[in-house]
């Protein structure tokens, strides 16, 4: 594990309380092996999760004047999605200076989509505590700054939504889904899921949590019935 000097220097960031920033990057495995309670991120992980939910918003009603309320959700979804943040985590390198139990190795933190998402929030909970909502706002502007230049419409798209409308308009019923598989460690699941009508397998999706699977199954049964 990396020196947490050297993450200040990747981030820009002058720590007042460095222990602050300690705190954030020990993940909740740490209790385990050290059979501690509550020495870890997931207060931290709290406030940075309302502090993202707050910047994203700001930023999103600012820079589009002329996006509708419902887009302006979705693109603030997509903003603070687990895999944006966890690959806002991979571009500072923050990996490397997690301290987690025993049970999970490094290369599971490299791997782990949802460790690094927490421990990422853990960190803008930790800046803003340190720093105030100024310096933090424009820290997550930073990070953002691309997503927000380059996100396109798949981004924004509710494929579920979508699907439900096309079945519902042509057959007045609803489609549901059911997980098939689970698969991976606790920390870093993959979940497969399968849309259904009537009974029968519209198609199946895989994601890193139900909600992403259930979406890319409503996603490949459009393009199905595109076809």
């Amino acid at each position: 594990m990396r020196n947490i000097n050297e993450l200040f220097k990747i981030i820009n960031v002058q720590p007042k309380n460095v222990k602050i920033y300690e705190l954030a990057l020990t993940h909740s495995s740490f209790n385990a092996d050290a059979n501690t309670k509550h020495i870890d991120n997931e207060r931290l992980e709290y406030m940075g999760d309302a502090v993202l939910d707050y910047v994203s918003a700001d930023l999103i009603f600012n820079k589009f004047g002329e996006m509708e309320p419902g887009n302006m959700s979705k693109l603030r979804s997509f903003l603070v999605k687990t895999r944006s943040l966890s690959n806002y985590a991979r571009k500072i390198e923050l990996a490397d200076f997690i301290k987690t139990g025993c049970s999970i190795s490094q290369n599971q933190v490299n791997q782990s989509d949802k460790i690094l998402e927490d421990c990422f929030e853990a960190l803008i909970g930790a800046i803003y505590v340190d720093h105030g909502i100024e310096f933090t706002f424009n820290f997550i502007k930073k990070m953002m700054e691309e997503d927000l230049l380059t996100y396109g419409q798949e981004d924004l798209t509710d494929y579920k939504s979508m699907l439900q409308e096309e079945m519902q308009a042509e057959h007045r019923e609803s489609v549901h889904y059911v997980v098939t598989d689970m698969s991976g460690p606790a920390h870093d699941r993959v979940y497969t899921v399968n849309v259904m009508f009537n009974e029968i397998v519209l198609a199946s999706g895989t994601g890193k949590s139900k909600k992403s699977a259930e979406q890319d199954a409503a996603k490949n049964a459009l393009k199905k019935r595109s076809v």
